[in-house]
């Protein structure tokens, strides 16, 4: 009993674990207005998604290249999704959006490791969105790149990317920062949101 209680501990006590329970309630904010704008009844709802979706990943490329942290996570490059996004909006017959002010920068390691943490995490959560995608004729292939599982699978390199992020030695103030960090992500991509269906009004 009490090598369990010590495992569960352990496990709370994990960054990874810390930053989900600093976002849940801005994730749950976030997924309330994904519901309300309804990207799924229609290819032009599901289009706005899109921009939001591009706006957010173009704004984090910087880090998905900066060599500090492909030091860290060496597959980072590969995991962005921007270009993805980008082909889907050529799918859907929009243009690229121009960039919304208020963008990321410069940031330290530990607000980018948060930043970084939300961007990967939604592709669990990209699971469930491409089975709702497919009600539109739209699939990893075409119009819903940026939603399809990754290379070796969504689990293994959440895995993956957990793993490396738990065990970086970083100070109390600098996992302060990426909690704060991770929050701000969410935020972002809220405000990014709300600017990609207002752009449309029969959309808003």
């Amino acid at each position: 009993m009490a090598t369990a209680t010590a495992t569960a501990h352990e496990r709370a006590s994990l960054r990874s674990q810390r930053l989900n329970q600093v976002t849940h309630a801005p994730h749950s904010e976030l997924d309330a207005l994904v519901k309300a704008h309804a990207p799924f009844d229609s290819r032009e709802r599901f289009a706005r998604f899109v921009v939001a979706q591009y706006l957010f990943q173009a704004e984090l490329q910087p880090l998905y290249r900066d060599p500090a942290l492909v030091a860290l996570f060496p597959d980072l490059a590969e995991r962005c999704r921007a270009e993805q996004a980008r082909q889907d909006l050529a799918d859907l017959g929009c243009d690229v959006p121009a960039p919304v002010p208020g963008a990321l920068r410069d940031p330290s390691v530990a607000q980018a490791l948060g930043w970084l943490f939300v961007s990967e995490g939604s592709k669990l959560g990209a699971a469930f969105l491409i089975k709702r995608a497919a009600a539109l004729q739209l699939t990893d292939t075409f119009g819903a790149r940026h939603l399809g599982e990754p290379a070796g699978g969504r689990a293994a390199g959440w895995k993956r990317f957990t793993r490396t992020l738990d065990h970086l030695p970083l100070s109390a103030e600098e996992d302060a920062a990426a909690e704060r960090a991770a929050v701000a992500a969410f935020e972002r991509f809220t405000e990014l949101l709300k600017h990609a269906y207002a752009t449309d009004p029969a959309l808003a």
